[in-house]
């Protein structure tokens, strides 16, 4: 009878450790892909948001070429060329603005990234070279206030 005992015990003892191994895998399996779905995030988020500000920053180059070429000839085939990758730059910036907006819970982020958009956007309206700089000033501040603003979200 003892050796019953002994057996049902070492039988109650291996079903015991298998269900607590079971629900410890469990737990760090869990924990697992919470970190790399995180990662994984944080990835994309690094991916997407150096992508949007190389983008704006591309597009404002863009911006100031047209706005240039529209004072030396409106008419010139340089000026069309550099409207027309102007649009194209503007085309690229605003996929990755939803890209943006795809990845960001953030309101301050959203905002920011829309706002670099806008400034850069709004630099090929300036009416003489003052206000040009100026426009293209804030245009670079606005992105700079969005990679400020991302950062912590990818630390």
């Amino acid at each position: 009878m003892e050796t019953i005992w002994t057996s049902v015990v070492a039988v109650g003892g291996t079903l015991m450790g298998a269900l607590i191994t079971h629900f410890f895998q469990r737990l760090a399996s869990g924990r697992s892909e919470l970190f790399a779905r995180s990662e994984a995030l944080r990835q994309e988020r690094i991916a997407t948001y150096s992508s949007f500000a190389a983008a704006v920053e591309d597009y404002r180059h863009g911006q100031a070429d047209r706005w240039y070429r529209m004072r030396q000839d409106p008419e010139g085939d340089a000026f069309i060329a550099a409207r027309d990758e102007a649009h194209r730059l503007r085309t690229v910036t605003r996929q990755a603005l939803y890209r943006v907006l795809l990845l960001t819970d953030e309101q301050e982020v959203v905002r920011a990234a829309e706002r670099a958009y806008q400034c850069t956007r709004d630099v090929s309206t300036a009416r003489d070279q003052a206000e040009r700089d100026t426009l293209d000033a804030q245009a670079k501040e606005a992105v700079e206030a969005f990679v400020t603003r991302a950062s912590p979200l990818v630390r």
